[in-house]
């Protein structure tokens, strides 16, 4: 596990880890507590991937698709509102056969055994507010 303390200003060093240590097409779990900065991350994340304008969570839409202009695809989920039984009736667990990084906030600890269990690599990225910044703890 990989702990690194970061201000807002100094996001994008958490960015360039995570850029360099993922793979061109990865699951990340993004846990914290509400306005943690779990969108926060995926903005900054969206930025250094050529994605511009409105990046906000998919609260309602349950999923955001963005295409960047290196041609790098971000998916953006919020599974708040949606149990582990109801994400897979939808069949929204296909969207992980899609070519780019799936950003997924509250995802549940069965969906992420279920997607390891398939095959997929997940990584999970805690934050944790501490003083004027946060703590990212990367785990894969």
């Amino acid at each position: 596990m990989k702990k690194i303390e970061a201000s807002l200003e100094d996001l994008d060093k958490i960015v360039r880890y995570i850029d360099e240590v993922l793979p061109q097409n990865a699951i990340v779990f993004l846990r914290g507590d509400l306005a943690s900065g779990k969108t926060t991350l995926t903005q900054a994340i969206a930025k250094e991937k050529g994605i511009f304008g409105d990046i906000t969570s998919p609260t309602f839409s349950l999923q955001q698709c963005y295409e960047g202009s290196d041609g790098n695809s971000l998916y953006h989920y919020d599974l708040y509102r949606l149990t582990y039984d109801e994400f897979m009736q939808m069949g929204l667990f296909e969207e992980f056969e899609k070519s780019g990084w799936h950003m997924v906030e509250w995802g549940s600890d069965e969906l992420r055994a279920f997607l390891q269990n398939v095959g997929y690599s997940v990584t999970t990225i805690e934050i944790e507010p501490y003083n004027n910044s946060r703590i990212y703890k990367i785990e894969s």
